[in-house]
């Protein structure tokens, strides 16, 4: 089948749709900027202050730097958040949104990204499972309770050291709070937030 009749087919079975659903991984945010860490080179070429300090993303993305360093533990995930706050999402993701309106379509995304771009392009919350958490809700590190509460920090990070100056704190016992994301070895993480969209 041509390229043509391959469009021509899609089309056809968007019309006739009762529904869409939407599954991404770190690849849809390429396009918008985002380095999706495939492999240490890949992790290296976005964040090469780790590669001078001989760290891979598996070390970088590890719970315990926020136990045992909250500072450095949060230079990655701070940087993170600046990242994906100031990103637009590419016009991908508004293509998506635009078939969902035009068409009338119930629609529903599941994505293993943390960055939230689907919610920026105007995708309602409880559309949206993300299957590892999200970069924009915290929890606390103990954790002392069961609340995720929304990401409202301002982060500064020292990019030489990949240390951030000040880590946000939980509300409920003032220990340090960390990002509602499953990270490797994450025995801490609470899932609830992500476990209700699965109900649907």
């Amino acid at each position: 089948m041509t390229v043509t009749g391959r469009f021509s087919e899609a089309a056809q079975c968007l019309r006739n749709a009762a529904a869409l659903v939407i599954t991404s991984g770190a690849g849809m945010g390429v396009d918008s900027g985002l380095p999706d860490f495939r492999g240490n080179q890949g992790f290296w070429n976005a964040y090469p202050m780790y590669e001078r300090l001989g760290l891979s993303f598996i070390q970088a993305a590890n719970p315990e730097h926020f136990e045992q360093d909250p500072h450095f533990g949060w230079g990655f995930y701070g940087h993170r958040t600046n990242l994906y706050r100031n990103t637009i999402p590419h016009t991908g993701f508004h293509l998506l949104k635009t078939w969902s309106d035009q068409f009338s379509l119930p629609t529903f995304i599941a994505t293993s990204n943390v960055d939230g771009q689907f919610q920026k392009t105007g995708f309602a919350e409880d559309q949206i499972l993300e299957v590892h958490g999200s970069i924009h809700h915290l929890q606390c590190t103990t954790p002392c309770s069961q609340d995720i509460w929304l990401n409202q920090e301002t982060f500064d990070i020292d990019e030489n050291s990949m240390r951030a100056h000040s880590t946000p704190l939980c509300p409920k016992c003032q220990r340090v709070a960390r990002p509602n994301i499953l990270m490797f070895g994450d025995y801490a993480w609470l899932h609830q937030r992500s476990a209700l969209r699965r109900t649907f």
